[in-house]
């Protein structure tokens, strides 16, 4: 039979499925799953809302907070790269249908022996509907990896049927044998999903509120917000990035099936004039200063909120949304600079304070004992700064003079102890 799923190698996702009768099929076989779909969100989408301002955090230093998305197939240069920009907190996927390769796997992920791995499991339609299968690949991964990985994320935009699954109770069950593994054999392992992608909670709810035997030791979400444009911009009039990860965070400490602790486990803006390489439409593009800028301005809401645990960016080479371009050997966007001097500047660090106001943004942390102030807008006209602190530009530039705060961020560097 013709594989009905085909990889995108340009784009590092499955191609959408081009057989209609098939995926119709398909949908029509998981439709029992609507009901419970309808019946949890009628209860707990509207509770989240309420509550999800209720639930506050203290100030707390986030170690693993900065986290880059590597991939085998992209080259032995990006263990270079990771040390050079000094990020400690790696994810690599691992698909199921590659098992054949899995010492390949393993090999590449214990090049970045001081790093923290996450190896985030692929699904593919085989192992999902044969269950013998999946129990064989999965103890083959695990027993792999021992010694070296102790974090997994099982499935990967559960939400989205070109990745295989067509409802998110089918997701379940292939979660529930995973754990049962898990449980079994590997009791230290710390499993991670349900991995839905988008700002499509309604899912999200199905996953965390069901009758299944599963349990997320840490939730993860494919949190893009691209389609918005800005990271400040809001969907369905309130929900901004920052109250997208309040929402979640509501619905994790609402539901029985899970911890509180988030994992941003994707997010990325496609670059414009990538074709084929941009894993979206030219529509949703932005250039590579836009796609900068709101890589930080994402990163700095996500801290702000103390609610994220680890945001990966996806991903470290990727012609159509990385911070590196392959297309003619590498080359380093800005994004790679300003990425290494967000790390330098607040790895480890701990949200003081956050405030915003007429699209005036400012973040404050306190790094290494110093309070470092972070400013930036979120509309085209900007606006002068005077101070006698110093002050870098997002590339880690020192600005003497003329300092204006704009849609790129600026940080202010305060010399006095916190």
């Amino acid at each position: 039979m013709k594989n009905k799923f085909i990889w995108d190698s340009y784009s590092d996702q499955p191609c959408i499925i081009k057989d209609k009768k098939y995926k119709k099929m398909m949908r029509r076989r998981h439709l029992y799953d609507y009901l419970p779909l309808f019946i949890y969100n009628l209860v707990f989408f509207p509770l989240a809302a309420a509550t999800s301002g209720w639930f506050k955090v203290k100030p707390k230093t986030l170690n693993n907070f900065f986290a880059l998305c590597v991939n085998l197939d992209k080259g032995q240069q990006q263990v270079q790269l990771v040390e050079e920009l000094g990020c400690k907190n790696l994810q690599i996927r691992f698909p199921l249908a590659d098992i054949d390769n899995l010492p390949r796997y393993v090999a590449f992920a214990s090049k970045f022996a001081d790093c923290q791995i996450l190896i985030n499991i692929l699904q593919d339609r085989n192992n999902i509907d044969d269950s013998v299968l999946l129990q064989r690949n999965i103890a083959l991964i695990f027993k792999a990896f021992k010694g070296l990985v102790t974090t997994y994320q099982i499935g990967n935009a559960i939400n989205r049927s070109k990745w295989g699954f067509f409802s998110v109770g089918e997701y379940l069950k292939f979660y529930q044998l995973v754990q049962s593994i898990r449980d079994r054999d590997f009791s230290d392992y710390i499993l991670i999903g349900p991995s839905v992608i988008d700002y499509e909670y309604h899912f999200t709810i199905r996953a965390l509120f069901n009758h299944f035997k599963v349990k997320f030791d840490k939730v993860s979400a494919l949190l893009y917000v691209d389609r918005r444009g800005a990271p400040e911009n809001r969907q369905m009039l309130l929900f901004d990035t920052r109250k997208k990860i309040d929402f979640l965070y509501a619905l994790t400490k609402l539901s029985w099936r899970c911890t509180s602790d988030i994992i941003i486990s994707e997010a990325n803006w496609p670059i414009s004039d990538t074709a084929p390489w941009a894993p979206t439409s030219e529509t949703e593009c932005v250039d590579e200063d836009d796609y900068c800028n709101y890589m930080l301005r994402y990163h700095f809401l996500a801290l702000a909120t103390g609610k994220v645990q680890s945001l990966y960016w996806h991903q470290l080479i990727a012609p159509g949304y990385g911070l590196i371009d392959a297309r003619d050997g590498l080359r380093k966007r800005s994004a790679y600079q300003a990425y290494k001097v967000m790390l330098e500047l607040l790895q480890n660090s701990t949200v003081l304070e956050y405030q915003f106001s007429e699209q005036l943004y400012r973040l404050v942390c306190d790094s290494k004992g110093k309070k470092i102030e972070i400013l930036w807008l979120n509309q085209q006209r900007a606006k002068r700064y005077e101070t006698d602190l110093p002050v870098l530009d997002k590339l880690g530039v020192p600005i003497s003079a003329d300092i204006w705060i704009s849609q790129s961020p600026i940080y202010v560097l305060h010399n006095a102890a916190v």
